[in-house]
């Protein structure tokens, strides 16, 4: 019961932190792109931390010494590559098929519902493994939610709706991320070795994510006192991953 009411609960407290976008209202566009650019920096901090620190090491002890952790770990490589390239085709798809419509903002809740429904599945699995390791999945998925969920706001709002209706809608994708984490901790606790297999998976992921999707954003600025601040919040965001090991013992 408690690791229900800790996943359940990191999933909500994630999914309010949609409503952060009316944050954006009171910041210009050029200050919320440096902010975004540090927010994303720490991002990919969190999420390398979580793969290489928390997650790795678990899944090898779960495993042992030997390949197969390695090729789950390719496999959520390759799956979330898989994903991201169907969620593109999707979207070509949309582009080319809609007339004189925006095709912006359906495109946008229907992507934004499954990374949430992921990410739901991901926070169920780690807590399934022990609550400081959900704790520490929450929280990496907290890093690259706030600039992302922030973005997303931008985006509806760019595609027409109002204000109100953006933060709105933004919450209910959100709350997929309840209805992924309900299955994943069902399935783990009638399937086993469950959450063994998912989080070198998960590591996968996020590696993927952080290297492909936030590292190259990254890079599209090479002043170098903007590189020294990113590098400095990947660091702060490998550095939580660190301190949470503390509550692992």
């Amino acid at each position: 019961m408690n690791v229900w009411v800790y996943a359940i609960g990191s999933i909500v407290f994630i999914s309010l932190l949609s409503l952060g976008g009316v944050f954006t209202l009171a910041l210009n566009p050029g200050r919320l792109k440096q902010i975004l650019l540090y927010l994303v920096s720490f991002a990919v901090g969190g999420l390398y931390g979580d793969a290489f620190i928390h997650l790795i090491p678990e899944a090898f002890r779960k495993f042992g010494i030997g390949m197969t952790p390695c090729l789950y770990i390719l496999g959520g490589i390759f799956l979330f590559f898989l994903v991201e390239k169907t969620i593109r085709w999707s979207q070509d798809s949309i582009s080319e098929s809609i007339n004189h419509v925006h095709p912006l903002v359906p495109m946008m809740l229907t992507i934004d519902a499954t990374h949430n429904f992921i990410d739901g599945l991901v926070i169920g699995a780690s807590y399934s493994v022990s609550i400081p390791i959900g704790i520490a999945t929450s929280l990496a998925v907290i890093f690259h939610e706030i600039p992302h969920e922030i973005g997303d706001f931008a985006v509806l709002v760019h595609g027409g709706f109002t204000v109100k209706k953006a933060l709105i809608f933004n919450f209910l994708t959100a709350l997929t991320s309840i209805l992924g984490a309900i299955i994943s901790l069902s399935i783990g606790s009638a399937l086993t070795g469950y959450s063994e297999i998912i989080l070198p998976i998960t590591a996968g992921g996020f590696i993927y994510i952080a290297g492909s999707d936030l590292i190259p954003e990254l890079q599209k600025d090479n002043k170098f006192s903007k590189s020294f601040w990113q590098l400095a919040c990947i660091v702060a965001g490998t550095g939580i991953m660190v301190l949470l090991l503390m509550f692992e013992k």
